[in-house]
């Protein structure tokens, strides 16, 4: 962001100087004015659009909320009631809210992640434990968590079943 000196009568900016503050394009700053996030001043005699102050804090706040994973419309919802409830309290009651699942939402991300991490910690262990790359880590495949995946236990399994007599029906009597 560079600094820019506000010398109009209103306080008020140009799209390029106030794109500029901010790292955007001038296309980026009309988005936010079609959605109603920013607001302009009439038009210029020579056609310039430009902006009223206020809206570099409302910049400051869109990008707050959208480095905090917020889309654009959920953004818009919080400006509308912001501008319906001047005291604010009901904005931030609902912005609250919002940050609240954000913070469930990425407290169940990441015991997602550890349980990955384990079983990738658990498969680590298994493959150590193993002869070699083919052979299988445990004795016990009829334990192993991974035995409906695993070549031998259906291999164990049939070597465990009784023989089958030659008319068909299976093991000693």
């Amino acid at each position: 962001m560079r600094p820019v000196t506000m010398k109009t009568r209103d306080d008020s900016l140009k799209i390029g100087d106030l794109a500029s503050m901010f790292g955007m394009t001038a296309r980026s700053i009309r988005y936010y004015e079609e959605l109603g996030l920013l607001k302009s001043n009439d038009r210029t005699e020579g056609i310039h659009r430009r902006y009223p102050g206020r809206n570099v804090i409302y910049l400051k706040r869109i990008k707050q909320l959208k480095a905090y994973g917020l889309s654009l419309g959920e953004i818009k919802e919080f400006f509308d009631l912001a501008e319906a409830d001047p005291s604010g309290e009901r904005c931030k009651a609902m912005l609250v809210r919002t940050y609240e699942a954000r913070i469930r939402a990425e407290e169940e991300s990441i015991a997602a992640a550890k349980a990955r991490l384990d079983e990738l910690a658990r498969q680590a262990d298994l493959v150590r434990a193993a002869g070699s790359f083919f052979s299988c880590p445990g004795e016990d495949c009829a334990a192993c968590p991974d035995g409906e995946f695993c070549d031998y236990s259906s291999f164990l399994d049939e070597l465990a079943a009784p023989p089958e007599k030659a008319d068909g029906s299976g093991g000693d009597e």
